[in-house]
């Protein structure tokens, strides 16, 4: 059997292979004390909790999208009573390297879940760091040379369920990954309020197109880090998402093509936007995966672009 060229690196590359997650068996609603980020805890007091066939219906529409241009879907073995979701926090892809994420403790068995992709890589080109080392896919945004790392720099980290990447994991990059220049970001973190809390850096931050990229400046703890960013790609290429627009994940879009994004159908004004600059808007409908602090970036997990 010919084994998997993984090739992953930039954004927005022309995409030939993904994991798409799964709502097939999302289990009953969680419990108030076990919700995982502020907004599905939101919906659960509110009793908007979105249900296993509506996420379902959600998911297809994006696989048609993957099949309308003709890319390979793989999606995670079904697990009974299982978000499988967020297959973006499970792994990453870094040049023709698969990192095996060290994600929340009971999430395990999601990684079980896709041992038969991993199966079909060279081995060696499979890693997965120390315990010690946290690393979300949702913190990591391939760039060519450069690696942006979201993270949180405070002393409480471990009272936020939130904070996903730690210090020690953007380290790791670095050392792992000594030919890209790694740069963290310190995001804002809160356990209780979905408005400050950036659960990972593409819930604030993801280069489209060839040079242009979507931030929200509320989403870092440090300005000069969110100006960096905006110094890198120009003002006039960063699109300025309101902290409502953030709310409602704006940022994390997912793209099939320099020219061609998958984006929730009611980002009326970006949407309008990525149009205005030649790119193909695949509108689907997201709305109650997103009540999990979660949309398109955060439910795929791209294995080769070109």
């Amino acid at each position: 059997m010919n084994k998997m060229n993984l090739h992953v690196v930039n954004e927005t590359s022309r995409l030939r292979a993904v994991i798409l997650g799964t709502a097939s068996s999302n289990g009953p609603e969680p419990k108030l004390e076990d919700a995982y980020d502020p907004k599905s805890r939101e919906h659960i007091l509110a009793g908007t909790y979105p249900s296993n066939e509506d996420m379902e219906l959600e998911m297809e529409a994006v696989n048609a999208v993957f099949e309308k241009y003709d890319v390979d879907v793989y999606r995670p073995e079904h697990i009974e009573d299982c978000n499988q979701i967020f297959t973006r926090d499970i792994g990453f892809v870094i040049d023709n390297t698969f990192v095996i994420a060290n994600i929340l403790p009971d999430r395990e068995e999601e990684i079980e879940a896709i041992q038969y992709v991993l199966d079909q890589i060279d081995a060696n080109n499979v890693i997965r760091p120390p315990e010690e080392v946290h690393i979300e896919g949702g913190d990591v945004i391939v760039h060519g040379d450069y690696l942006f790392v979201g993270t949180y720099r405070g002393a409480d980290y471990a009272d936020f369920i939130i904070a996903r990447t730690n210090t020690l994991g953007v380290k790791w990059l670095q050392e792992t990954f000594p030919h890209k220049t790694v740069v963290s970001f310190n995001l804002r973190k809160d356990n209780l309020d979905p408005y400050n809390n950036a659960l990972h850096l593409d819930c604030c931050f993801q280069p489209v197109g060839k040079d242009k990229c979507i931030i929200h400046k509320n989403g870092f703890l440090q300005e000069e880090e969110y100006q960096y960013l905006v110094d890198f790609f120009g003002r006039e290429n960063c699109f300025e998402i309101t902290s409502e627009e953030m709310y409602h994940m704006n940022s994390n879009v997912f793209s099939i093509a320099p020219d061609v994004v998958i984006s929730e159908k009611n980002f009326t004004r970006l949407n309008t936007w990525l149009r205005s600059h030649g790119i193909t808007v695949e509108e689907v409908p997201y709305a109650e995966i997103a009540k999990q602090e979660g949309l398109l970036r955060c439910s795929t997990l791209p294995l080769i672009r070109d």
